[in-house]
């Protein structure tokens, strides 16, 4: 999942590079909606409009220092503020070696039996023969890049609806959605925590092994911006046509920042995402974010917010994993060390992994039909999806976070929808939290929301 990084100070106006112009800086815009005066505006103030949405968001460029005055002085545009960072990096991975990857001679997955605790930790193998899989349902993963030729998710991305919001020159890594850098690839990663195809003779199974994923990429070496993601989300919601989004990223900051324009300019920032997790409520679409790896406790930091986890109508899922899977551990529902909590920002707790075992002790579990896997104990732990890998057929990474909970119950949620087409957003939400385990104090938690992910349940209620 995303590391959130205090923003404190991140709106502080650049230097000045000549009587009239800044480095070129993005900027969030808002308006009653958004139409040709709107770009008239941006154009007379010295902007250039990278993306725009009907309902009144706009992500916009410019290089001269006085243009968020400028643009909001003509009256067209109402609110504005300079463009921040969001941030994605799982806590802790562990590739798994080539070598370990071969197709299995039989048609099952190599992985899920024996060393896939997490969907089997949550009944969705239960939820599966009841023949829920989340077939004709659409997840938008609003992540880094995705692989599009990995075989594992051979006919789970819709390549077609995929679409990048990173800005960066034509053509290159940065903007192509199947692109990013490294061997891990986080979108990959969560991509195949929803969607990887179960029983095609190839690696792991997905929580949603029939649903499809829509990628869209928001950004790149584990960073990007309010606006890229804000304009993600708006095309997720409708020309994406998703039912559901899964962001596993964030930014937490301090409310009143380290600038004396800090506060108002987090303020527009936070209002706008708002203003696209509740449009995307508004169609239908269910956003489920992570809750972030600080171990914060936000019920007690009144300083900090947290965003998406915080936006909207959304919700925030906190981690869980065992202590010592390897070695017969069964707690599953253990909170992560590393997971945020709170009443204030935690709807449900899903498996997201841990690394807390102490020492490098080898362990091997078994594969299938044949053949083991040896690494160190602590890694069993995490949860084990698809990554860019090594090889052309993709590889397979162990990763823990809040970034693997949330696409657990974006894939909980698929289920949920495939059983009820028609559900409303609220409903769709009040299934997913009602169906899970109640887990810590009665009722509302502050470490696990209303509980504990439950697929099996949440099908047959």
């Amino acid at each position: 999942m995303a590391i959130r990084r205090f923003m404190q100070g991140a709106l502080a106006a650049a230097a000045l590079v000549g009587m009239g112009s800044v480095a070129a800086k993005d900027f969030v815009l808002s308006a009653n909606s958004w139409g040709a005066a709107q770009n008239a505006a941006v154009a007379s103030a010295g902007g250039t409009v990278r993306y725009s949405h009907a309902t009144g968001l706009a992500l916009v460029s410019s290089d001269r220092a006085t243009f968020l005055a400028d643009v909001l002085a003509g009256g067209a545009v109402q609110r504005g503020a300079v463009d921040i960072a969001v941030q994605q990096a799982p806590v802790r991975t562990l590739d798994m070696a080539p070598e370990l990857q071969a197709v299995p001679a039989t048609p099952n997955d190599s992985f899920f039996q024996h060393i896939q605790w997490a969907p089997q930790s949550i009944g969705a193998p239960a939820a599966w023969a009841a023949g829920y899989t989340g077939k004709g349902v659409r997840v938008a993963v609003i992540d880094g890049g995705v692989y599009g030729a990995h075989a594992d998710l051979a006919g789970a991305l819709d390549t077609g609806a995929a679409r990048s919001f990173v800005p960066g020159a034509p053509g290159s890594c940065q903007v192509r959605w199947d692109c990013d850098t490294g061997t891990f690839w986080h979108g990959t990663h969560v991509s195949g925590i929803v969607a990887a195809r179960a029983n095609n003779g190839i690696g792991v199974a997905g929580i949603a092994p029939e649903s499809t994923v829509v990628p869209v990429k928001a950004l790149h070496g584990g960073s990007g911006s309010f606006g890229s993601v804000i304009a993600a989300i708006l095309y997720a919601a409708t020309e994406g046509r998703a039912h559901i989004i899964n962001m596993s990223l964030g930014a937490a900051f301090t409310r009143g920042g380290g600038q004396a324009n800090d506060a108002q300019g987090a303020a527009e920032l936070v209002s706008a995402m708002n203003r696209a997790v509740n449009f995307a409520g508004s169609k239908g679409v269910l956003v489920i974010s992570s809750a972030g790896n600080d171990a914060t406790d936000f019920d007690h930091t009144g300083s900090l917010i947290d965003t998406p986890a915080q936006s909207g109508n959304g919700l925030a899922v906190s981690a869980t994993g065992p202590l010592g899977f390897a070695l017969g551990a069964t707690d599953f529902a253990r909170f992560s060390s590393y997971s945020n909590y709170g009443r204030s920002i935690v709807s449900l707790a899903a498996p997201g992994g841990d690394f807390a075992l102490p020492g490098e002790a080898p362990c091997t579990l078994s594969r299938v039909p044949s053949g083991t896997v040896t690494i160190p104990c602590w890694a069993f732990d995490m949860v084990l999806s698809t990554s860019r890998g090594t090889v052309a057929a993709g590889g397979y990474t162990w990763a823990a976070g809040t970034s693997m909970a949330a696409p657990a119950a974006a894939a909980v949620a698929a289920l949920i929808k495939q059983k009820n087409p028609n559900i409303s957003v609220g409903a769709l939400k009040n299934k997913l939290m009602n169906s899970a385990d109640d887990l810590g104090k009665p009722g509302s938690d502050p470490f696990y929301g209303r509980g504990y992910l439950n697929a099996a349940r949440a099908v047959a209620n």
